[in-house]
């Protein structure tokens, strides 16, 4: 992974009490399915269309649920949804250009790490206007450490890791 990716660890599934001496940053159940969802799409479907159900079994994550995620990654156009019998969503890009950052941006919204700018307008020459500053500043280096790790990254990683690709269930047409 790139160099600035490695300055954030993102904890997805692991409890506090193991984390204590870790950099982390938590993420909304919404955003880490968000981001487990496209993983699978690049690592497992490879192009092709992948349905809700196997997803879901794959991550453990609720197919309700799953289905809200890929509405928001829909409309944000990162995934495309086919009908039919091969249907299921896909990939809107190759991995390479799908970046973490857009994936938490189209399931949570925009990353906000500042104060409403009326609140922070009130204490010009306090504290708070340089926690603003300060805020604003560690924002943006959040989002491009975000912005640096795409797709192409994790299922990298993945492979350096040595999960295997599971193939997709057959289809089985019987008249």
């Amino acid at each position: 992974m790139h160099q600035a990716a490695q300055l954030v660890t993102i904890v997805l599934d692991i409890s506090d009490k193991d984390t204590r001496n870790m950099p982390r940053m938590k993420l909304s159940s919404k955003g880490r399915y968000a981001i487990q969802a496209m993983f699978d799409l690049a690592f497992h479907g490879e192009g092709s269309a992948l349905q809700v159900k196997e997803i879901s079994l794959r991550q453990q994550i609720p197919p309700r649920f799953l289905e809200q995620v890929f509405q928001d990654l829909r409309k944000a156009g990162l995934v495309r949804s086919k009908r039919g019998p091969r249907g299921g969503y896909q990939l809107a890009s190759p991995p390479a250009q799908i970046r973490l950052g857009d994936i938490i941006r189209a399931a949570q919204g925009p990353l906000t790490w500042v104060l409403e700018d009326d609140e922070a307008s009130k204490h010009k020459t306090t504290g708070v206007a340089i926690m603003q500053h300060v805020l604003r500043e560690l924002g943006e280096r959040i989002d491009n450490c975000l912005d640096s790790v795409t797709l192409a990254d994790m299922c990298q990683e993945a492979h350096d890791r040595g999960l295997s690709q599971i193939p997709s269930t057959p289809y089985v047409y019987s008249i």
